[in-house]
């Protein structure tokens, strides 16, 4: 990277409107991670865990052929008690089940437009859930610090 070229000059529509995703939720108390593979077939985009305990998933799309070409979304609705849709200002949002959360953002912040509706995780998945989040996290950090650590810690957990 060079001195003229900031981080989100390289980054995908994608992880532009994750990264907005993520700082909102961090002023709401949440913590988050991306790309994680609650069962094997399903990867989210965000996941956020927050200071109660609760999990959302957020999936972002940044078009509307990036949405039709998502086929395992409903998938996500039983790992997660609320599920988002995070898409920029200009998507077509009535594409969106209305049944689900939808998020507006950008690569610098987002806002909840409609919330998701509550389905309570069951106690064994939370716990499943969290500890997978943490292992995650962890991973991510660990190749942040020792990049040469990386073969050890790309697995899905």
């Amino acid at each position: 990277m060079t001195d003229t070229t900031s981080q989100t000059d390289l980054m995908m529509p994608g992880q532009l409107l994750a990264r907005g995703t993520c700082r909102f939720l961090a002023s709401l108390g949440f913590v988050t991670v991306e790309e994680l593979v609650p069962t094997p077939g399903l990867r989210v985009d965000v996941m956020a865990l927050g200071p109660k305990g609760e999990i959302w998933i957020v999936e972002c799309k940044s078009s509307r052929a990036d949405y039709a070409s998502d086929h395992k979304w409903q998938g996500y609705l039983e790992w997660c008690d609320r599920f988002f849709w995070a898409v920029d200002g200009a998507f077509p949002t009535e594409l969106l089940p209305e049944d689900t959360g939808l998020v507006i953002a950008d690569a610098y912040d987002a806002e909840i437009l409609r919330m998701s509706p509550e389905t309570k995780l069951a106690g064994a998945r939370r716990k499943v859930l969290t500890q997978k989040f943490a292992r995650h996290a962890a991973r991510r950090l660990q190749a942040l610090r020792d990049p040469g650590v990386r073969a050890l810690v790309d697995s899905d957990d």
